[in-house]
């Protein structure tokens, strides 16, 4: 008689799970309190909303840096976000790795048009 332990059941993937379900929750957390920061700035600030104000929150060093750091929270959220569908979805692999280094490209372009925007302020 054949004993049968464990399951039958086929485990696929790279088992990201708990560590990607975490940075998805950090990184939206840092993105939210950020959100909230600059809120504040911008209600708490005198005058009209334009221009100059939006520079001026983003003139200091500490605030480029803090800025430069939520930049690079929100390409890894996306990262996790956008593989996660394309490993979920996208069943042909071929198919599957052409979208994730086209993902991959597009978010390292973002992150140099967006630093360099934030370093021109």
């Amino acid at each position: 008689m054949a004993v049968n332990y464990g399951s039958k059941r086929i485990v696929v993937g790279a088992h990201y799970g708990l560590r990607d379900w975490l940075a998805q929750r950090v990184t939206a957390a840092l993105m939210a309190a950020f959100t909230l920061i600059v809120l504040a700035h911008l209600i708490f600030s005198k005058g009209p909303i334009g221009y100059d104000l939006w520079a001026g929150i983003f003139t200091s060093q500490w605030m480029k840096a803090l800025t430069f750091v939520i930049i690079i929270a929100l390409l890894y959220h996306v990262w996790v976000g956008m593989r996660d569908i394309w490993m979920d979805y996208i069943k042909p692999v071929g198919i599957r790795l052409t979208l994730q280094v086209l993902s991959i490209i597009w978010l390292v372009g973002c992150a140099g048009w967006s630093i360099q925007v934030l370093w021109r302020v």
